[in-house]
C-alpha cells in the first residue's frame, strides 16, 4: 500500500531554514545535497512508513508519532517526526538531533 505523504507548513520550514543555515555555515553545495536528501527521504515515506521507530515523544500526545533520522554522512543530523493518519503519512516537524525532545505543545 503506499500513502500519500504531507508535509506540515511547520515542518516546510524547518526544512527550508535547516537548509539556509547549511548553506550559510558549510556550503551551497552541501545545503542543497542536504535539502534534495530529506525531501527524497520524505517522500520514501509513502512506502511503509510504520518500518520507522516510535517517537520518543509517543507518551506525551494521543496519537502515535515515528521518526525517520536523516543526515549527508554515517550520523543522522535531522529527525523527521510523522504520524500515520489512514492512508496518509503527516510530517509534523524537522528537528536538528541536538535538540531535545518535542513537548506536547511543540507537536500541535
Amino acid at each position: 500500500m503506499n500513502f500519500t505523504v504531507v508535509t506540515t507548513e511547520r515542518a516546510a520550514r524547518e526544512i527550508e531554514d535547516a537548509a539556509a543555515w547549511w548553506a550559510h555555515e558549510r556550503s551551497v553545495e552541501q545545503a542543497e545535497r542536504w535539502y534534495q536528501g530529506i525531501r527524497a527521504a520524505i517522500v520514501g515515506l509513502s512506502a511503509m512508513p510504520d518500518r520507522c521507530p516510535i517517537a520518543a515523544e509517543y507518551k506525551s500526545v494521543p496519537y502515535e508519532v515515528r521518526e525517520l533520522h536523516y543526515g549527508l554522512g554515517s550520523r543522522p543530523t535531522h529527525r523527521i517526526v510523522f504520524t500515520i493518519v489512514r492512508d496518509t503519512v503527516l510530517v509534523l516537524t524537522v528537528r536538528h538531533e541536538a535538540r531535545g525532545d518535542l513537548l506536547a505543545g511543540d507537536l500541535s
